[in-house]
């Protein structure tokens, strides 16, 4: 980004070569090949974006020669693109993702110190194997809990109650703590949209969730607390439920995980008596990607069996859970998205 005086605000601007330009002694740490693969800034990518991003660096990453991808993006949606990569590509090889909290034209630009860092993690052997990460102001954060925490802070992304993997300590390359579990990788043909999220607010009702109900796949609400809703959420949310479509809690808080502790009207409990299906801890923007994902995966088994295709069977292993003995495909893709959600 630099600032353009016509517009009178920063505005994309230039190329990877400008940054890797300007990013010095880049060539003593690896060699390094650029592609201009996209020009948007964070809030103008979409998930069919992201998804085609995450494509072209699953082609990168099955190049014998290179030995990691990093990717620079806008910090507003950075984590949720990392997050889509991490959770639906599954490789040795680092992804890292990086960006800047401050324009070209600001005094301490941190654009090619974050690059220089986040290339120096993708080419270290002692990144391989860690996954998706994401490498600014030093400091290395897994894709899978990492989250922007601050509007315009240099050190803005944090893992909230975990603490970043590492650091990068002039040019070293420090793991201080263990990767958390990694699920296995989501890989659908292609996220299925549109996926909403709802935010629980005090004195909220149905009104928004009965308007989108029509043509959403499912629906993730940031809920407050450990995972609770205003009585008048319920109807809407119980509606969402009766159509067959999978409804997620979470938290807005931004740290814990949601549970069914609360009984009274709204509370969690009576959520998941509903069939609502608790997030554990992720975040709202997480649990959404996961749907989207899980839900592509349950499209093209569906089309694979309409072709004749032999896909994976449904085992029903989980009959005293809340949920019926039905066979019916609501009741098995609820148990499915329980068993992905517990993770």
């Amino acid at each position: 980004m630099k600032n353009d005086p016509i517009a009178k605000g920063a505005t994309p601007g230039l190329t990877a070569t400008d940054i890797l330009q300007a990013t010095r002694g880049i060539e003593t740490v690896t060699g390094v090949e650029t592609e201009e693969w996209g020009d948007f800034p964070g809030p103008h990518m979409t998930i069919p974006r992201m998804w085609a991003l995450r494509n072209r660096i699953a082609e990168h990453l099955a190049r014998d020669e290179v030995a990691g991808v990093v990717v620079t993006h806008g910090t507003d949606t950075l984590e949720e693109s990392a997050y889509l990569v991490a959770r639906s590509l599954a490789s040795p090889k680092p992804v890292v993702f990086t960006g800047a909290m401050r324009t070209q034209s600001d005094l301490g630009w941190d654009g090619p110190a974050n690059l220089f860092e986040a290339v120096s993690v993708a080419a270290s052997p002692a990144a391989r194997g860690s996954g998706v990460v994401v490498v600014l102001g030093g400091q290395i954060f897994t894709a899978l809990d990492v989250t922007k925490s601050n509007t315009q802070l240099l050190d803005a992304f944090e893992s909230p109650g975990l603490g970043p993997l590492g650091y990068i300590d002039e040019g070293e390359i420090i793991f201080r703590r263990e990767l958390p579990p990694m699920p296995a990788p989501l890989t659908p043909k292609e996220p299925a949209t549109p996926v909403d999220v709802f935010f629980a607010v005090a004195g909220c009702d149905a009104r928004m969730l009965d308007a989108t109900r029509g043509e959403s796949r499912g629906a993730v609400i940031a809920a407050m607390g450990r995972g609770n809703v205003p009585p008048a959420m319920v109807p809407g949310i119980q509606r969402f439920i009766e159509d067959g479509k999978p409804v997620i809690i979470t938290s807005r808080t931004g740290g814990g995980r949601v549970g069914h502790t609360y009984a009274y009207p709204g509370g969690g409990r009576t959520l998941e008596q509903l069939g609502a299906i608790f997030a554990g801890s992720r975040r709202p923007q997480q649990a959404r990607i996961d749907l989207m994902l899980a839900l592509g995966v349950e499209v093209d088994a569906k089309e694979g069996a309409d072709r004749g295709v032999t896909v994976g069977a449904i085992k029903d292993g989980n009959r005293g859970a809340g949920v019926s003995g039905s066979t019916t495909t609501a009741s098995a893709q609820h148990i499915r998205l329980r068993t992905l959600f517990a993770t």
